[in-house]
């Protein structure tokens, strides 16, 4: 992994990291714990994360010249660029998969058939519920990838900085399309809708994004390879286990995501991030 000298933007909570990774194709096809299936759904997630990302730009930005608190509005200004941010880095790591010969350009080109399908015809405020709803699943999947560093250590290590980055990034910015979305349109029954109804798709896809880039690497009948994936996903102290009250608390009609105080997860993963590269990026992206 190498990165490029960049500022720090954003606020003092949501910094706008531009960190420039790169990806050695020496790097093996199946990067996390030698398993095609763990490798092929991250990467699968990964296809999806340059457009939903735009997606979620555009969701917060029409609401944006609306927004009353002067907080809020800084903050969305961070959201987006660091959302930004992420879409450009894993557009380089769908770059660095399509090399070893997967269909990344075929998956990513149904997620935005997909995603320009449902922004034709759902309205804003669902388009924002729909993006709080994602949100939700990310820092999810961050804060866990954060409190398990484990994980991190089943991954090749020139991937695990760009996951560790983007893990501490959407926890840092996990409030700010739902502050948006009470601020704006405080729809319960819309908000928790639309989590029911994400929740369906976002399993399906992902489940047949991954089928489709296994069976590109002839793994898809590999049980072998299944059985370790499910028992690092599903077993004792698999990824998501523990997973479904937080999951359930948005459904309360106080929730809120800051309920969960998450930055010594942050802090910590910050800590290891800076010992990953090596101090390749400046101190400023770290403070």
């Amino acid at each position: 992994m190498s990165t490029a000298l960049q500022t720090t933007l954003g606020t003092p909570d949501i910094p706008v990291r531009r960190m420039g990774f790169e990806f050695d194709d020496a790097i093996p096809k199946f990067w996390f714990e030698q398993n095609s299936y763990l490798s092929m759904l991250m990467t699968a997630l990964s296809c999806t994360f340059p457009e939903g990302e735009r997606m979620f730009i555009r969701a917060v930005r029409r609401f944006q010249d609306g927004i009353r608190d002067p907080q809020l509005q800084q903050d969305v200004r961070a959201f987006i660029g660091q959302e930004a941010n992420h879409g450009k880095e894993h557009e380089a790591f769908n770059a660095f998969m399509a090399r070893k010969g997967l269909p990344i350009d075929d998956v990513m080109a149904f997620v935005k058939k997909g995603i320009a399908f449902q922004e034709k015809r759902l309205s804003p405020e669902r388009m924002l519920a729909k993006t709080c709803a994602l949100e939700h699943f990310t820092a999810l999947f961050a804060e866990k990838i954060l409190s398990s560093p484990e994980l991190l250590e089943k991954m090749d290590e020139g991937l695990r900085p760009l996951w560790l980055w983007h893990a501490i990034e959407e926890s840092e910015h996990k409030s700010v399309a739902f502050d948006v979305y009470q601020e704006q349109v405080n729809n319960y029954w819309l908000r928790v809708s639309e989590m029911a109804t994400v929740s369906v798709l976002f399993t399906f896809f992902t489940g047949l994004h991954t089928v489709e880039l296994l069976r590109a690497t002839n793994e898809l009948t590999n049980t072998t390879a299944m059985r370790t994936a499910f028992r690092t996903m599903l077993g004792k102290n698999g990824f998501f286990r523990g997973m479904l009250p937080h999951y359930l608390a948005y459904y309360r009609r106080d929730y809120h995501p800051a309920q969960v105080d998450s930055s010594a997860l942050r802090n910590q993963g910050l800590a290891l991030l800076k010992q990953l590269t090596n101090d390749a990026v400046p101190q400023a992206l770290f403070d």
